[in-house]
C-alpha cells in the first residue's frame, strides 16, 4: 500500500501552502523511489501518475491545477492564469515547454519546479497575493533568473521588495558543488563576488589537486538581498541534496536517471483579498 507523500513545508504565510517533496511516500522504485512527479527523467509513467494523484489529493486540488514546466536552464517565466487550466493536457504542456519559472496570482493552483541539486526558489508577496516558483541551476543563477522573475512579477502584479518572502529550497551545498574552471569563469564574468561565493577544495577524484566549488544557495540569497528582499524574509531550507540523497533526489549522487524534487506553492482561496 502506497504511503501518503512526505512533504517538507515552509511557513511563508497562512495564505499559501509551500513545500518541497521528499523521496518518501510514493510509487517509485530504485533511484526514482518513491515520490517523483517529473515526466522528463525516465521514470515509469504509471508511477508518475500515481504520485501526481496522491500529491493532488494531499493538496486538495485537481490534477490540472498541479503545474510543472519542462525546464531548459533558461530564464523564461510563464504567467499562469485560469485560461491555461481550460486547455487540453497537450496544449497545456506546450505552454509549459522551455520555462524555468512559473508565476501566478490565482488561488488553488499549485505551481512548482523540479530539481535534483539545482536550487528551487519560491517568491510570495502576501499583500498582492502573487507567487512564483523558480528553477535556479548554475546557468539560471548566472543569468539571474530570480531577479528576472521578480521583475516580471513587479510588472504584472505590482509586488514590492519589502513585502516579498522568499524560500531557498533543497539544493547542493558549497562543500559538494565541485565545478570546472568554465563554470567559475561564467560567474566571474557575470559580476559575482567570487571571494564570497567560491573557494577551492581537494578534488574528489584526485585529492592532491584542488577544484573550485560554488555556493549556489548563497548566490541566490545575495541576489534576493540585492533586490531589496529583507534578510528576515528569506527562508533557507539548509538542505544539501548531495549529502541527504536518502531523503532528497540528487542527480550527482544517483545519476541523471533518477527522480526530481518538486518545490511548489499554492495560493489558498482563503487569502483575505480572495474571500
Amino acid at each position: 500500500m502506497m504511503r501518503d507523500p512526505e512533504l517538507h513545508y515552509y511557513s511563508l504565510s497562512e495564505d499559501v501552502i509551500a513545500f518541497s517533496t521528499t523521496r518518501h511516500g510514493g510509487a517509485g522504485k530504485g533511484n526514482y523511489g518513491e515520490l517523483n512527479i517529473n515526466p522528463y527523467c525516465g521514470d515509469d509513467t504509471a508511477a508518475i501518475t500515481a504520485n501526481r494523484q496522491t500529491l493532488c489529493k494531499t493538496l486538495n486540488i485537481e490534477d490540472s491545477h498541479l503545474l510543472l514546466p519542462h525546464q531548459v536552464h533558461g530564464i523564461d517565466c510563464l504567467e499562469v492564469t485560469e485560461d491555461l487550466l481550460h486547455t487540453s493536457p497537450e496544449e497545456r504542456q506546450q505552454f509549459l515547454e522551455g520555462k524555468d519559472a512559473l508565476m501566478t496570482d490565482r488561488p488553488n493552483i499549485c505551481i512548482g519546479v523540479s530539481t535534483a541539486d539545482c536550487i528551487p526558489v519560491l517568491l510570495y508577496d502576501p499583500r498582492h497575493h502573487a507567487a512564483a516558483a523558480v528553477h535556479a541551476g548554475w546557468r539560471g543563477t548566472v543569468n539571474r533568473i530570480v531577479k528576472e522573475t521578480f521583475r516580471k512579477m513587479q510588472k504584472c502584479y505590482g509586488i514590492l521588495q519589502e513585502d516579498t518572502i522568499a524560500v531557498i529550497g533543497p539544493g547542493i551545498s558549497l562543500k559538494n558543488f565541485e565545478v570546472g574552471q568554465e563554470v567559475y569563469d561564467a560567474f566571474a564574468y557575470n559580476g559575482f563576488d567570487m571571494s564570497r561565493i567560491a573557494c577551492r577544495f581537494p578534488c574528489r577524484q584526485a585529492p592532491k589537486k584542488e577544484k573550485w566549488h560554488i555556493n549556489l544557495p548563497l548566490c541566490n540569497r545575495l541576489q534576493l538581498e540585492s533586490m531589496g528582499v529583507s534578510t528576515a524574509h528569506i527562508i533557507d531550507s539548509g538542505i544539501c541534496t548531495y549529502a541527504q540523497c536518502g531523503d532528497y533526489f540528487s542527480a550527482r549522487r544517483l545519476g541523471i536517471r533518477s527522480g526530481r524534487i518538486f518545490t511548489g506553492i499554492e495560493i489558498l482561496s482563503t487569502a483575505p483579498s480572495l474571500r
